[in-house]
């Protein structure tokens, strides 16, 4: 019997029992479209935080931190081994404390050295008093390079521009903070000035000074900023985390005004130092597939290294075991209409037993019946996963209007709660088929193995 026979008699089977069919059917479609409605939320869920960082623009970024130099872990871990090794009078002693490796210019200089690397910048915060009209609040304005034009949250400003240069008093301010400081519709913002007071270090006997801490003295300054963009905030490492902070500024004036870290007397002191140094820097590569093999090399280097990459792999792990688990919950459905194909055919056997009979009597074999009925079961599971498939997505996109509706209600953005790529719906249709195949394999066999005298004589 070739294939075209054996579609069209199973395809005549299931005409004639059309409600039969269309139940068993509309179970299976239940079941997948449970199956991919919840592997679609999961999909959704993993497109709104891991697909924010991949369009962030960081993705080529690496943050460096002040590490251990290679000489000195390895001093003590030498050290280590030979006071573990043999007891001394000396025990007790204090051991030799091995420096961090410092970030300083000259470290910028040798990682800007690496192979692959296209540019080394600072990341700096100055500590700032923030003023326009009255009001005045302590924070932090962060320094932006320029090459972080068209990246990340600079790709879409909310109103206003990108710095025009890195050498004028322009400023950028976060949308939040901007809808802060005035009760006016953010854009009359453009154009104008803020104040930011500052403390940078001068030299003893200068008029102004406000403390002398360590040989160092401070006088507090004051710059005027134009106002010349509102950004959105949106999250990001190195220069992009700028989004974060209220006032953003060029690099080289945040570098003007002074670079001083004083999130804990460790590196207030430090960069009090004659040398100076940075608490983080971002090492940006050519490509993103580059990110791994310059984070070992910064590591060997003696530095601290992160990338998003990093962060990435940890969340990519936890989705997949999220869509795993939401695939297992959704599959239970599909397992209930599983035992509605095992009746469909098996009623089908019953009433077809005599028929089954003649087709053998006339030359049917085995294979050509359990083909037939493997057909049918791979028909009701194609045309339940079509309709599971639409079914999952008009309900997904109900939820999604009423979900969206309700946090737009709220002041909050809103958001696709449900995603159907294209491998999600035709994997959902295999899959009904591939379910379908095993429910119906058993009646098949079932079927084959009837005795043609003993069905020919069933009434």
């Amino acid at each position: 019997m070739i294939i075209s026979d054996t579609v069209h008699l199973a395809l005549r089977n299931l005409r004639e029992a059309v409600l039969r069919t269309a139940l068993t059917s509309l179970g299976v479609a239940i079941g997948i479209a449970s199956l991919v409605g919840m592997v679609s939320f999961g999909v959704a869920l993993q497109e709104q935080i891991v697909g924010n960082f991949l369009r962030s623009g960081v993705f080529d970024s690496i943050t460096v931190m002040p590490g251990m130099p290679a000489a000195a872990r390895n001093l003590r871990l030498k050290t280590a081994r030979r006071e573990l090794g043999a007891a001394t009078k000396s025990k007790g002693a204090d051991r030799p404390e091995a420096a961090h490796a410092p970030l300083d210019d000259e470290a910028l200089k040798k990682l800007a050295a690496l192979d692959r690397v296209i540019e080394v910048y600072p990341n700096i915060r100055v500590p700032v008093e923030i003023k326009y009209g009255q009001f005045s609040e302590f924070s932090g304005a962060v320094g932006v390079p320029m090459s972080a034009r068209g990246e990340g949250a600079f790709q879409n400003i909310a109103c206003g521009q990108f710095f025009p240069n890195d050498t004028g008093d322009d400023c950028m301010l976060n949308l939040d903070f901007a809808r802060r400081i005035t009760d006016e519709d953010v854009k009359d913002l453009i154009g104008k000035e803020l104040t930011l007071g500052f403390a940078n270090s001068v030299n003893k006997g200068q008029a102004n000074l406000i403390e002398a801490m360590g040989g160092v003295s401070f006088q507090r300054l004051e710059k005027k900023f134009r106002i010349v963009g509102i950004v959105e905030r949106q999250p990001g490492l190195g220069a992009l985390a700028g989004a974060l902070s209220p006032v953003m500024i060029p690099l080289a004036k945040a570098r003007q005004m002074g670079t001083f870290d004083v999130s804990s007397p460790q590196n207030f002191l430090r960069t009090l130092s004659d040398k100076r140094t940075y608490t983080a820097v971002t090492v940006k590569v050519r490509s993103p597939r580059d990110t791994d093999e310059v984070e070992q090399k910064i590591k060997d280097m003696g530095f601290g290294a992160f990338s998003i990459a990093d962060a990435l792999r940890g969340q990519k792990r936890a989705f997949i075991l999220l869509d795993l688990l939401l695939g297992l919950v959704g599959s239970i459905a599909l397992t209930v209409a599983s035992l509605g194909i095992v009746n469909t055919m098996v009623m089908s056997i019953l009433e077809r037993t005599r028929e089954i009979g003649i087709m053998k009597a006339i030359g049917g074999s085995d294979e050509d019946i359990r083909k037939i009925f493997l057909c049918e079961a791979a028909l009701i599971g194609l045309m339940g996963g079509v309709m599971g498939d639409l079914l999952g997505w008009f309900v997904g996109r109900v939820i999604n209007f009423g979900a969206n509706y309700y946090l737009q209600s709220q002041g909050a953005p809103g958001a696709n709660l449900f995603l159907i790529p294209w491998w999600l719906s035709s994997g959902g249709i295999a899959f009904a088929m591939a379910v379908s195949l095993i429910a119906g394999s058993f009646p098949a066999l079932r079927a084959a193995r009837l005795d043609p005298i003993q069905a020919l004589r069933h009434d």
